[in-house]
């Protein structure tokens, strides 16, 4: 699994993009910063196609169900992997996810 930092892409299931906010700045894969636990959580989705008259496009992320590091922290919080997988706030509830769909760099890795 590569390390994420804030030039991953991740998106909902319909494509939409995720937009990464660091909260750290000291840690970086090849001068990006790498995100920590939390900073996938309650971001800002943009550009999700769906949508309709009865269907909510996703806008948010939610809380991770996988994807932080059980041995890796910056600071005390758990280093985020490429594994990510949480939900949105997009419909039906509790049924699309978000997912990194590119690490953007193969430097560094780890088991979990």
């Amino acid at each position: 699994m590569r390390w994420i930092h804030s030039d991953s892409v991740i998106t909902c299931d319909h494509d939409g993009r995720v937009e990464n906010r660091p909260s750290q700045q000291w840690v970086t894969v090849t001068g990006v910063p790498v995100l920590v636990d939390d900073d996938p959580e309650g971001r800002t989705i943009v550009a999700c196609p769906n949508y309709g008259p009865t269907v909510k496009p996703c806008t948010k992320t939610e809380s991770l169900r996988v994807g932080y590091s059980d041995w890796l922290r910056v600071d005390g919080h758990r280093l985020v992997l490429d594994n990510l997988k949480g939900f949105t706030n997009g419909t039906p509830p509790d049924s699309i996810h978000h997912v990194v769909r590119d690490p953007r760099q193969r430097f560094l890795g780890a088991d979990r």
